[in-house]
């Protein structure tokens, strides 16, 4: 292809800005386009745990600092540790948990001239190149179009009108508390780690996770994020008082009383910390996932993360994922010409992909009560 390769992105979500690092590290032509007006405009979570995969993809992806940074904001939880204030020894697997707007922020470092934030992309249209559509009226064409827009994808369902995301019935409520020598105490040994996961019956589950970083991070611009404990309730919607939209309109205190009440009746302990929650950090989430399909014709256009593969995080998986994603895509692109590039990184990702949506399934209907995947 002659000229320089022009790459787009839409969505500037962990997958995508880690796919832009490593095109931009390449010397490839990669713009950006996010329809929130910044990192930190929409709650999604408020921790993401990142395997051995994971952090190997960021390492090749990512300048030595920005790999270190991460690295450095990460952490494998220890009440021990923290409550002596050592460094925790850390595991041979390497899984670490860290705060999800801290990583898209040293994710963005570097990227102020490709991202594009307040950007919402409408659609595409292909012909000699592709070209995006957006809602202020504009475009913007590329050779190469990634949807890295999330489960919601515009693009995807323009793209594979047949990629069906469905309802699992779930919902999540997350928030959490600081973490403080106090708060700490309260929190049992065995619960202190990357994630405690506590079960309950009718399929509900609790979630603790503390999180706080190594050691200070040497990056500017990164927001002030104090340590804090995340902590979620997840249950079907039959066991909830409120329908979806009482639950998309309910304060964050009703919430947390919601959960409160619900886990008394099961974990009292874990509803003492659960009380904790600031309300204003208080939401819902509505559990989905993708369904697999069949791999499709390849073209300019390809998907990446939660646009063409979302999963349950039942296993946890789905950030690790889209970063396997990033790291093939980025070498394909940068290997091969486009369409071969793309077909090798589409038959592998079809594949990876979703396995690990059909695992997320599984252990998501043995532990919150998720349909299986042929019943979705």
């Amino acid at each position: 292809m002659p000229g320089k390769l022009r790459v787009l992105i839409i969505g500037a979500g962990v997958g995508g800005l880690a796919l832009a690092q490593g095109l931009h590290r390449a010397g490839v032509d990669v713009t950006v386009r996010e329809r929130d007006i910044s990192a930190a405009d929409r709650l999604q979570g408020y921790r993401l745990r990142l395997d051995p995969h994971g952090l190997d993809a960021l390492k090749r992806l990512l300048p030595a600092h920005l790999s270190q940074a991460i690295w450095d904001a990460s952490s494998t939880p220890s009440r021990t540790s923290y409550l002596n204030g050592t460094p925790p020894e850390e595991p041979v697997e390497r899984n670490v948990s860290i705060n999800r707007l801290t990583l898209r922020e040293i994710l963005l470092h570097g990227l102020d001239d490709v991202v594009e934030f307040g950007r919402e992309c409408t659609g595409y249209r292909l012909d000699d190149t592709v070209t995006a559509t957006f809602a202020d009226g504009s475009t913007a064409s590329a050779d190469v179009l990634v949807a890295a827009d999330g489960v919601n994808s515009v693009l995807r369902r323009q793209y594979l009108p047949h990629a069906r995301v469905v309802d699992t019935g779930v919902r999540i409520m997350y928030g959490r508390f600081p973490l403080s020598r106090e708060t700490a105490e309260l929190i049992p040994d065995e619960w202190f780690g990357i994630y405690r996961g506590l079960f309950g019956p009718d399929n509900q589950h609790i979630g603790i996770a503390p999180v706080h970083s190594r050691r200070p991070v040497s990056l500017p611009g990164l927001t002030d994020t104090s340590d804090y404990v995340m902590c979620l309730l997840a249950a079907r919607t039959e066991l909830l008082p409120y329908s979806d939209d009482e639950l998309r309109a309910a304060s964050g205190l009703e919430l947390r009383n919601m959960t409160v009440s619900l886990a008394r009746k099961w974990n009292p302990k874990a509803s003492e910390l659960l009380a904790l929650a600031d309300p204003e950090t208080l939401f819902p989430i509505f559990m989905r996932t993708s369904v697999p399909i069949e791999p499709w014709p390849t073209t300019p256009v390809t998907l990446l993360g939660d646009a063409i593969h979302a999963m349950s995080p039942a296993v946890g998986v789905g950030a690790n994922i889209a970063l396997r994603d990033a790291e093939l895509l980025a070498a394909k692109l940068t290997e091969t010409d486009v369409l071969p590039a793309l077909r090798e990184y589409e038959t592998a990702m079809i594949d990876y992909g979703f396995d690990a949506v059909r695992m997320s399934a599984k252990f998501g209907a043995m532990r919150m009560g998720q349909p299986p995947l042929t019943r979705a």
